[in-house]
């Protein structure tokens, strides 16, 4: 029997892309699964629909992320919907939105993603696990620069990461363990697309450094899988393309 059967799991931004993979492999494993979105209902709704047709259960919650109070409801609705939360994946990003505020990217990266383990640790259970979602543009920001259109994103991501990691200590008197999941570049992913459109080429660049770029799926395996690995709480896996970012950084 899979360690995740029968637990219940919060995925953050998961009605596309990464978060929706990811959220189908861990249902998969018979997890429940909280489905979040901040706006579109129907395509949340959709990954729903698709888990349960694979016998699998969901439910989906739509929550802003940057409203502590929207933030709390949502891990509520896990435990009012299934009975516990056990693993809580903090996969939702963004700051690229050009409507949203120039504070947005720190109020989602990182202020939200504090906000969301305060609520998450308040309600996970003993045994229980935080995986945090990053890319390596953004874990190496300090050490390797990245393209000027991602910095804000990369900077505030960072922040978030530094934010949680801060609290290891915390999680760990709650018997709650926490594992960082960073990746390249992800084919197929808004981010790549968006900078590729915003510097033509970007995505190609990446892909010859790093010998090749994940998929969506593939990428979300890897996730799926620190949901349930045996590391040591702290640990950082990174997927792919890492030896590039740190042959840059000893230079």
């Amino acid at each position: 029997m899979s360690a995740l059967a029968g637990k219940t799991a919060v995925v953050t931004g998961s009605s596309r892309g990464v978060g929706a993979a990811t959220a189908k492999l861990l249902a998969a494993e018979g997890a429940n699964v909280v489905i979040n979105y901040r706006q579109k209902a129907p395509r949340a709704n959709k990954v729903v629909a698709e888990i349960e047709a694979a016998g699998g259960r969901a439910v989906a919650v739509g929550a802003d992320l940057t409203s502590a109070e929207e933030v709390d409801t949502l891990m509520q609705t896990a435990v009012d919907s299934f009975g516990s939360l056990d693993l809580l994946v903090l996969n939702a990003s963004g700051g690229m939105e050009a409507d949203l505020g120039e504070d947005y990217a720190m109020r989602l990266n990182r202020d939200a993603q504090n906000d969301a383990l305060t609520a998450g640790l308040a309600r996970l259970s003993e045994g229980g696990r935080v995986v945090f979602v990053t890319s390596h543009q953004a874990h190496f920001i300090d050490e390797v620069e990245t393209m000027p259109e991602y910095e804000l994103v990369a900077r505030s991501k960072r922040a978030g990461e530094t934010a949680l990691t801060q609290r290891l200590g915390e999680m760990s008197g709650k018997g709650v363990s926490f594992v960082v999941v960073s990746g390249d570049m992800i084919e197929g992913t808004v981010t790549a697309t968006l900078l590729n459109r915003a510097r033509p080429g970007a995505l190609e660049a990446r892909r010859e450094a790093a010998g090749k770029l994940y998929s969506v799926e593939e990428f979300a395996a890897e996730v799926a899988a620190m949901a349930m690995a045996d590391v040591e709480t702290g640990h950082i896996e990174l997927v792919g393309g890492a030896e590039d970012f740190r042959a840059r950084t000893a230079n």
